[in-house]
C-alpha cells in the first residue's frame, strides 16, 4: 500500500488549537490533505481551520474534550462520515501541572492523567475499529521525552507519560498481526510552544522550559514523516536522544540532577499566583504554534553542544559518585 502520498489523506489531530497540534495542522495542510481538527476552544479551532483552508486543505472542526470517551467516538464518527475513511489519527492533546506532589491537589494530578494518558487511550479506542475495518491506518502518539525522563515536581505528568509509553508498547504487540496498521510514538525534546504558559502551576513561581528548546515545526515535520514512512519510535532533537540515553545509563543520577536543576530554578524564579491553567477549562491566551521561548527555525549547532554537555555532565557525575563510594 502506498503511504508516502499525502494528498487527500484524512488526518485527525487532537489538541489542534495551539502548540504542536496547530503546527502539525498547518504543516499537513500544504499537502492537500483532509484535516479533522479537534480541541476544546471552538473559536481558535476555527481560526486554525481557516489558515489550513488557505493553504489548500479540506478542513472540518469538531469541538472535543479528549477526556470524554463518547466525545472521542463522536470525533471518529465525524471524521469517517466526512472523509469516508480515517488514514491517520494523531493523539496530541496534552496538559502539564507543576508543583510539589502533596501541594498539588489530587484533582489536578487526576486531570493530567485523564488528558495525557486516558485521552490517548480514548483516541485509540475510538479509531481502531475504523482502522481494522479498512485494514490499514496510522496512529501517531506525541509522547515527548517525558516518556523516558522523569520530571520532578511534575509527578502526575510523569505518571501519564510513562503510562502512555507502556500503553503504546502493549498496543503495538496486539496489532502486530495487522501489518498495515501502524503505531508511531514520537519523543520530542522541550518545545517552544505555549504549553508551559497554559500549565497548572502550584510552584508559586514563573515557569519556563529548560533549554535547549526546539521549534514545534520540527515535530510537525516528524509527524508528516511518520505518516509517509511509519516507524515505531522516533526521538526528535539531539537533546531528546541524549536525555533518553542519560536516564537509561544513569537513572538515579539523571533524576537527581533534574530535580536539583528545578529546585535551583524555582528558588530564583519570579513569584506568581497559583493557577490550574487550562486543565479544566480553555484559556484565551497563548494560542499560537510557538510560545516565544526560542528562535523559530532550523536546528542550531549550539543545541548539539548543549546536548553533548548534558551527557558529559551525567558521565562526570557518575564517575564522581563512584569515586566517593570507593574512597
Amino acid at each position: 500500500m502506498e503511504t508516502n502520498n499525502l494528498f487527500n489523506k484524512s488526518i485527525v489531530i487532537t489538541g489542534a488549537s495551539s502548540g504542536a497540534g496547530r503546527a502539525a495542522a498547518l504543516e499537513f495542510a500544504g499537502y492537500g490533505t483532509k484535516l479533522i481538527l479537534a480541541a476544546r476552544n471552538e473559536q481558535v479551532l476555527q481560526e486554525v481551520a481557516d489558515e489550513c483552508t488557505q493553504l489548500g486543505a479540506g478542513v472540518i472542526t469538531v469541538v472535543t474534550d479528549v477526556t470524554d470517551p463518547k466525545a472521542m467516538i463522536n470525533l471518529a464518527n465525524a471524521a469517517n462520515d466526512w472523509a469516508q475513511k480515517i488514514d491517520v489519527w494523531i493523539n496530541n492533546a496534552g496538559v502539564l501541572a507543576a508543583g510539589d506532589f502533596e501541594v498539588t491537589p489530587m484533582e489536578v494530578h487526576t486531570q493530567v492523567i485523564k488528558t495525557n494518558l486516558l485521552g490517548y487511550m480514548n483516541g485509540a479506542h475510538a479509531v481502531l475499529p475504523f482502522f481494522k475495518k479498512q485494514g490499514y491506518g496510522t496512529l501517531i502518539n506525541n509522547i515527548s521525552i517525558g516518556g523516558f525522563l522523569p520530571v520532578p515536581y511534575g509527578a502526575g505528568y510523569t505518571a501519564s507519560k510513562f503510562g502512555l509509553r507502556g500503553f503504546s508498547e502493549a498496543l503495538k504487540g496486539e496489532l502486530s498481526v495487522w501489518p498495515d496498521i501502524h503505531v508511531c510514538d514520537l519523543f520530542p525534546a522541550f518545545l517552544d510552544t505555549p504549553g508551559i504558559q497554559h500549565a497548572g502551576n502550584f510552584t508559586g513561581k514563573v515557569l519556563r522550559p529548560a533549554p535547549p528548546v526546539y521549534d514545534p515545526q520540527r515535530l510537525a515535520k516528524a509527524m508528516v514523516t511518520a505518516t509517509k514512512y511509519p516507524e515505531g519510535s522516533t526521538s526528535i532533537g539531539s537533546a531528546s536522544i541524549v536525555l533518553r540515553l542519560g536516564h537509561a545509563l544513569f537513572p538515579k543520577l539523571t533524576t537527581n540532577i533534574t530535580a536539583a536543576f528545578m529546585r535551583y530554578y524555582l528558588k530564583n524564579a519570579d513569584p506568581i499566583a497559583l493557577t490550574s491553567g487550562n486543565l479544566f477549562n480553555t484559556v484565551d491566551y497563548g494560542m499560537s504554534a510557538n510560545g516565544g521561548w526560542g528562535i523559530p527555525g532550523e536546528p542550531k549547532v549550539h543545541r548539539k553542544y548543549i546536548a553533548a554537555g548534558l551527557l558529559a555532565g551525567f558521565a562526570a557525575g557518575y564517575l564522581l559518585i563512584s569515586r566517593n563510594k570507593n574512597s
